[in-house]
């Protein structure tokens, strides 16, 4: 048998944890990536069939009963398609940045996500208006993966904090009133979501185990000679000429005793 075949299915072999861990990985992005664009499609899909309805029963209208149908159902709806074309890009972004770096907190996350973003342009928008679109949501997992960033600190976590920062980290302007037509409720409301979320779910993804420099490995190998060098303590060490409890002291050679002057 070659030896370097078996060398490939060794799993001692550091090579073949690293190994396995870039399929793992592979596979959760793809998987959240799949995941993303999905809903994307279903947003696409919401939107081609909404001409053919009156959507506004389905939007969030503040301080309105009816209004209320819309937490669950107005991130499925768009007001044109420069709308749904920024927050589907936005989406399969931050979704997939999301799901692959927290497979576990995230759809626990998004129901969150989801109700934060409806309840914020509820209580916070003007009666007689309508707030439709997923922007909230977006808004919501980019503060849900910059906070996680932060209170976690490992470095898959900062790495994914820092990405998602990096092209849209404009949503902490976008959360206050800058545009007229622009539901920054729904944003708001949103993005105080992601950070409970963070604050909740911070803990259900393990860390990821950390990459040893060669300088800590040399380290710890001079470590362990010197713990295998070391002689024990003196209490460790077992004295062989003592008598066991209870035995009787012998006589091998009787010497005259001396006579006292």
């Amino acid at each position: 048998m070659d030896p370097r075949a078996f060398r490939q299915h060794d799993p001692d072999d550091p090579r073949f944890d690293a190994e396995a861990q870039s399929r793992f990985d592979r596979r959760r992005i793809l998987r959240a990536f799949n995941l993303s664009l999905a809903f994307v499609l279903a947003l696409v899909l919401a939107y081609s069939a909404q001409s053919g309805f009156d959507w506004r029963p389905l939007a969030v209208a503040p301080w309105s009963a009816p209004g209320l149908l819309g937490v669950l159902t107005a991130p499925l709806l768009h007001g044109s398609i420069e709308h749904i074309a920024a927050n589907s890009v936005s989406l399969l972004i931050l979704g997939t940045l999301a799901g692959s770096a927290y497979p576990k907190a995230t759809p626990r996350a998004l129901p969150l996500l989801w109700l934060g973003s409806g309840l914020g342009a509820w209580l916070l928008g003007a009666p007689g208006t309508y707030h439709l679109g997923a922007s909230g949501l977006t808004h919501g997992l980019m503060f849900l993966l910059f906070m996680l960033g932060v209170l976690r600190r490992d470095r898959a976590a900062v790495a994914a904090g820092m990405i998602a920062f990096l092209f849209y980290g404009g949503m902490l302007l976008t959360v206050l009133p800058r545009e007229p037509g622009v539901s920054w409720q729904a944003h708001l409301g949103g993005a105080l979501a992601g950070v409970v979320a963070a604050l909740l779910f911070r803990r259900k993804d393990p860390e990821p185990p950390r990459k040893k420099y060669s300088w800590e490995i040399e380290e710890e190998n001079l470590e362990r000679i010197d713990d295998e060098l070391e002689p024990p303590p003196p209490r460790d060490v077992p004295v062989r000429w003592q008598r066991p409890d209870g035995e009787t002291r012998r006589v091998v050679l009787r010497f005259p005793s001396q006579p006292r002057e």
